[in-house]
C-alpha cells in the first residue's frame, strides 16, 4: 500500500484519486481530473470534498484564477525523469493564491522529496514499496540550501546578511 507523508511523518490518505469520471461522483473526499473540474466548475463550486489533480503536461494557466479555494491539488509525476510537476507546483503556489494542500503522486521517490518541498509540495504519495518513515528523513538532506525557491524566497547570501 502506498504511503502518504508530509514533512513530519506518515499520515492518513483521506482523498481518493478518480482517474476518469463516469456518471455521478462517488461520495467522500475525491480528487478529480483537472479537465473534469473545469468543465463542471459551477456544479462543484463551494464543495470542500472535491479536489483537483493535474497531469504533468497540463496547461495550468486557465486554472490559476479559479483554484485559490480548492482544498487539495495533486500533481502527477508519471516518471522519475519527468520534472514538469515541479514547475506546475511553483505556478500553483506563486500565481494562484492557493493555500490548500499541494500533493505529489505517481513516481515519487525518496531522493525527490527535498526538492519537491522546495517547490511548495505539502504531502507526497510515495511510489509503492517505499518506507514512509525513512522518507521523512530525506527532508533534512541539506541544512541550508543556497538557491532561492518557494520555501526560501531569498538566496543564502542574503539570508546570512552582509
Amino acid at each position: 500500500m502506498q504511503k502518504l507523508i508530509n514533512h513530519t511523518g506518515v499520515i492518513d490518505n483521506n482523498w481518493a484519486l478518480i482517474e476518469t469520471v463516469e456518471g455521478e461522483l462517488p461520495s467522500g473526499q475525491i480528487l478529480v481530473p483537472a479537465s473534469y473540474w473545469l468543465e463542471n466548475l459551477e456544479a462543484l463550486k463551494g464543495r470542500s470534498d472535491v479536489g483537483i489533480w493535474f497531469a504533468a503536461d497540463a496547461q495550468i494557466a486557465p486554472f490559476l484564477a479559479l483554484i485559490s479555494d480548492v482544498a487539495v491539488i495533486a500533481i502527477n509525476f508519471p516518471a522519475f525523469a519527468n520534472g514538469r510537476g515541479y514547475s506546475l507546483a511553483r505556478l500553483v503556489k506563486e500565481r494562484s493564491g492557493f493555500k490548500g494542500e499541494l500533493r505529489a503522486f505517481g513516481d515519487v521517490l525518496l531522493d525527490q522529496l527535498f526538492f519537491m518541498r522546495r517547490c511548495g509540495f505539502d504531502t507526497y504519495l510515495l511510489k509503492e514499496g517505499l518506507s514512509g518513515e525513512k522518507a521523512v528523513e530525506y527532508f533534512a538532506t541539506f541544512a541550508d540550501p543556497y538557491q532561492l525557491a518557494y520555501d526560501k524566497p531569498e538566496p543564502l547570501f542574503r539570508r546570512k546578511g552582509a
